[in-house]
């Protein structure tokens, strides 16, 4: 692709804006499944529990790549939406794990149709090998 001087080429605007339309469309589809109160930054909670359920807050945080200032901002807007709970560490009465509620769970099965569902229309628009390139070209981002 050749380079030019329009802003709107640049890849920081680009990836930018390809994330906002992502957020709209996830939160768009999580609507009409009955979740309308997720965010997509709920996700920087969300996805690691559906990993694995159960997370102190200091390995969300890391999880997430965000503060754990940040983290405990959205995990305290997660819990008033009722998708998780905070309960005291068994093996360590200072801290809290973070668990999904039964509300989280049945969130997370939506979220694994929709998130299924994106990944497929990617692939028809972008090609297999595009898309191939575009999830390794965003992780390299990622490690910036």
């Amino acid at each position: 692709m050749t380079r030019t001087n329009d802003p709107t080429d640049n890849v920081g605007f680009l990836l930018a804006k390809a994330s906002q339309h992502v957020n709209e469309w996830l939160v768009e589809r999580f609507t009409a499944g009955g979740f309308g109160e997720v965010r997509a930054s709920y996700g920087s909670v969300l996805v690691p529990l559906l990993q694995q359920d159960g997370l102190r807050l200091g390995e969300l945080a890391s999880a997430s790549r965000l503060s754990k200032q940040a983290m405990t901002g959205l995990v305290a807007r997660c819990e008033a939406d009722g998708l998780v709970e905070r309960k005291r560490d068994p093996l360590d009465g200072r801290a809290f794990n973070v668990r999904l509620t039964r509300r989280g769970r049945e969130f997370g099965q939506l979220a694994t149709t929709v998130l299924a569902d994106l990944d497929e229309q990617l692939v028809r628009s972008l090609g297999t090998r595009d898309n191939d390139a575009l999830v390794r070209a965003l992780r390299g981002v990622l490690e910036l």
